[in-house]
């Protein structure tokens, strides 16, 4: 049975990178019928940001060896700062730990990730967390173009960070899929790229569609 957890990050309830989620996961349940779908809205149930209890949580994990959530119980146990941080830290990683697939919705805010994501990040990643052998899907939206080739190439600090991010973790089975030039829709001064932003949404549609509707692993073929 496989576990897709599903989280959001765009700042408009139709964005994009949103409209490309309820796509994948649409398609997923045709080919997963006895998956278990797990949804968190980074913006409307926000992560509480990372501060110094947090900080000093991450601190003892790796002082006292932690490498898994029963002993960090008990290292957090051991002081009421920990502890209260844990409270908060530990059902984000159990939910993070129960998914086999993670699906996220990420436009790109000022060339990187939205604040949403970072907040979440920043909270479940502590240095024993385990992500190797799982996969994650990430839906972008980008309101210009940034694509191999593009005048703003050098400006994307968005996949490149996920995918450092994921990869220092074990998990290097991550693909990407981009809607480009979504500002075209909307701003007069980017009409001229009006098709080709529908290209590149077309070609995003029928991504993710290929990639919901892989069969699972296991299945004969």
């Amino acid at each position: 049975m496989t576990h897709l957890l599903h989280l959001d990050a765009g700042g408009r309830s139709d964005s994009f990178s949103r409209r490309l989620g309820s796509t994948f996961v649409a398609d997923w349940r045709v080919t997963h019928p006895d998956g278990v779908y797990t949804y968190r809205d980074l913006v409307a149930d926000p992560v509480r940001p990372i501060d110094e209890d947090r900080v000093h949580l991450a601190t003892q994990s790796s002082v006292n060896g932690v490498r898994d959530i029963e002993t960090m119980d008990k290292v957090a146990a051991g002081a009421p700062e920990l502890a209260r941080s844990w409270a908060a830290t530990r059902p984000l990683v159990e939910q993070l730990l129960a998914a086999d697939v993670l699906l996220l919705g990420v436009p790109m805010y000022n060339f990187t990730v939205p604040a949403a994501l970072k907040a979440w990040i920043d909270r479940v990643t502590l240095p024993w967390l385990p992500l190797k052998g799982k996969s994650a899907v990430v839906l972008s939206a980008r309101g210009g173009g940034y694509g191999p080739g593009t005048p703003r190439e050098q400006f994307d600090f968005q996949e490149p960070y996920l995918r450092a991010y994921f990869s220092v973790l074990g998990l290097d089975d991550v693909e990407f899929v981009h809607a480009e030039l979504t500002h075209a829709a909307v701003m007069p001064f980017l009409a001229q790229f009006r098709e080709q932003h529908e290209a590149s949404h077309a070609a995003a549609l029928a991504a993710v569609h290929a990639l919901a509707t892989r069969a699972p692993a296991g299945t004969p073929a």
